[in-house]
């Protein structure tokens, strides 16, 4: 009897496998849901560099201490630490083969609202899909044309240091599934200000991919939105900027974003002086709006 039943047992364990694999593969496959809404746009280069800096490009992939004019050279090789490993931002600049030259518009949107590589593959949520992810069309379509006529650079991206089994990238296809999220986490009857300030804080400059606490998988709990989270580096907090804890009024806030100086006369440091120099590029309308938006954010003590 035992002759008989092992076998069958070793065929049915083999054809479990055989579905779990198939499952697997199914449910980490990269899908691409902009490529559609970006076809037959025309970029215009002129409104692609006010969201160039909203969205803070330079501010990841100009070099480690890039300055001026050379912060439009998008050359990579910035390190970002975190708790998975570390990771390098990429040369994005229009050279072809190191950089995103030859890629095409549905490539480019594929990439930064998809998180799907041109060969199909997943890309890690250092870069941040899960905002850009809400970008309108037109936007990504100008971001595009600003940034092909960057400055080319043929530096060589190099690898992120991370270990097993964060570096099989396959399994992110089921991390995207968990947490990736298209839907705006502040609803409800906005004004036209408030609704533009969302458009900048939750998709263009992504402030919850630094400012909102994460569970262990690294995925976002959208219910402290913005509530502060330990820095990545392992040096310090991000803070806490609802209006449990910010208390500045909306003037005050657009000042910081414009000069850098709070109520209190201290001035911005670390990474967030790239973004208060981002946001005092745009339009002072933005940066109200972006207060307006704070204004509304669920307090977190």
């Amino acid at each position: 009897m035992s002759r008989l039943t092992l076998p069958r047992l070793a065929v049915t364990l083999g054809g479990l496998a055989l579905v779990g694999l198939a499952g697997f593969i199914l449910l980490t496959a990269p899908r691409a849901g902009s490529v559609a809404a970006v076809q037959g746009l025309t970029g215009d280069a002129v409104q692609g560099e006010a969201v160039f800096w909203a969205a803070g490009c330079a501010s990841c992939h100009a070099a480690a201490g890039a300055a001026g004019a050379d912060m439009l050279v998008l050359a990579g090789g910035q390190a970002f630490p975190s708790d998975f490993g570390t990771f390098i931002a990429p040369n994005i600049s229009p050279d072809p083969q190191a950089g995103i030259g030859g890629w095409t518009v549905e490539a480019f949107a594929r990439a930064i609202q998809d998180g799907v590589s041109p060969d199909d593959g997943h890309y890690f949520p250092a870069l941040p899909y899960n905002a850009y992810n809400k970008m309108q069309p037109q936007d990504v379509v100008n971001l595009k044309a600003f940034m092909d006529g960057l400055p080319a650079s043929s530096t060589a991206s190099q690898p992120h240091q991370v270990g097993f089994p964060i570096n099989i990238r396959r399994t992110l296809g089921l991390w995207k599934l968990m947490f990736v999220s298209h839907d705006w986490v502040i609803t409800g009857d906005l004004t036209e200000a408030q609704n533009r300030g969302r458009y900048i804080a939750e998709a263009l400059a992504h402030c919850g991919e630094c400012h909102t606490p994460r569970n262990a998988l690294g995925g976002l709990d959208r219910s402290r939105w913005l509530a502060g989270a330990p820095n990545p580096s392992g040096k310090g907090n991000i803070p806490n900027i609802t209006p449990g804890k910010l208390t500045w009024s909306e003037s005050e806030i657009v000042e910081y974003l414009t000069s850098g100086f709070t109520p209190e006369f201290d001035s911005v440091g670390g990474h967030m002086a790239h973004v208060v120099e981002n946001m005092a590029r745009l339009p002072e309308s933005d940066r109200q709006a972006v207060a307006a938006y704070l204004k509304i954010v669920p307090a977190v003590d």
